[in-house]
């Protein structure tokens, strides 16, 4: 009822407007029609898809109509209005030119002056400038830090010491380490070794083997070492030893009193001591992994045979593959012909190899 009553007065003014004769109505009309089709067909088919073709049509028709005639469009006014921003877009757009300016800097330079900022940590920028001169490079200082502070080798100069790794290469032939290593024999008794290494020739102390380092024990095993170097003074400057409570102060004044400084290692730090580290890993994957220890006087037995293999007989890969004593002898002897012979240590554990005598 309520349909046909709003049906008959719609039908009333279109008649109206229809029979009053007046053409500007009836355009009204028809337009107010067509206005209607579009909104009808949108609830049936959902969003529309336009080619861009359409979108400049209609976003150039909302430019000539006033704002109050947007809502015959099927979209939004912010839709209208970001479509015409981008063909103002598309209108400025023109192909770029070549800049001209700093030439960039070359990938030869550039790999010389990370090596010169690596190489050398207390080089400042104007420095590796002066540096890059000599060689026919000119480069900026400026640039140089900003390449720098790309690779996180910025600021320079570094005005802190060197770091460990470069403080035992530099002083490596002044250098003694020392560190304490734990095995387990048959009975699961723990019994202590104490060692010393020397950086520069790689050359290995054994110390002394026991179950209870006590500082008595620990300070007569450093007297051992002082009295294993004859003369005024052990030809040794820096004793490198970890923060191990084993190592009383009654160890250090005897080193002290040979002139040596003794630095402790940083807490938790192993790499601080690698060369002794090293060594301990690789006397247990060559020797101790593959014997069972009885006792104190048979480990010491062992270690002393593996040491003397290792200071005379084992090639060692930082020494250029020589020997910690005696690498001149054994590289003339390579040179000798003869057959080669075998020499067996510990068992068979270990082969040694060498020419016969003629």
């Amino acid at each position: 009822m309520l349909f046909a009553l709003l049906y008959l007065v719609v039908r009333r003014l279109f008649g109206l407007a229809g029979g009053s004769g007046s053409e500007d109505l009836s355009k009204d009309a028809e337009i107010l029609v067509l206005r209607h089709q579009p909104k009808v067909l949108r609830r049936q088919a959902g969003r529309p898809r336009l080619r861009r073709l359409d979108r400049v049509v209609l976003a150039a028709a909302s430019r000539v109509l006033p704002r109050p005639a947007w809502s015959s469009f099927m979209l939004s006014p912010q839709t209208l209005l970001r479509w015409h921003r981008e063909l103002v877009r598309r209108k400025w757009t023109y192909r770029r030119k070549q800049c001209v300016g700093r030439p960039p800097l070359d990938p030869a330079a550039r790999e010389l002056i990370l090596r010169l900022a690596r190489e050398n940590r207390r080089w400042g920028c104007v420095r590796i400038q002066g540096e890059l001169a000599k060689l026919g490079i000119r480069v900026s200082a400026t640039t140089i830090r900003a390449l720098l502070r790309r690779h996180g080798l910025g600021p320079a100069p570094r005005r802190s010491g060197p770091t460990w790794s470069q403080f035992l290469r530099a002083q490596a032939h002044g250098i003694l380490a020392c560190d304490f290593f734990t095995v387990e024999t048959v009975f699961l008794k723990t019994l202590y070794v104490l060692f010393f290494i020397e950086l520069g020739t790689r050359r290995v102390h054994l110390a002394g083997v026991t179950a209870h380092p006590d500082s008595a024990w620990v300070t007569q095993q450093a007297r051992n070492l002082s009295y294993d170097h004859p003369g005024d003074r052990v030809p040794f400057r820096f004793l490198i030893r970890d923060r191990d409570s084993k190592y009383v102060s009654s160890f250090d004044e005897v080193f002290r009193t040979d002139g040596v400084q003794v630095i402790c290692n940083p807490i938790r730090a192993p790499r601080a001591n690698a060369f002794a580290e090293r060594w301990v890993r690789t006397v247990r994957a060559e020797c101790l992994d593959w014997v069972l220890t009885l006792g104190r006087r048979h480990l010491e037995r062992v270690l002393g045979v593996y040491v003397e293999h290792y200071n005379r007989e084992r090639p060692h890969r930082g020494l250029d593959l020589g020997t910690p004593i005696d690498s001149q002898s054994r590289a003339g002897r390579a040179c000798r012909h003869g057959p080669v012979e075998r020499r067996d240590l510990l068992g068979g554990l270990i082969h040694e190899y060498c020419r016969a005598a003629a």
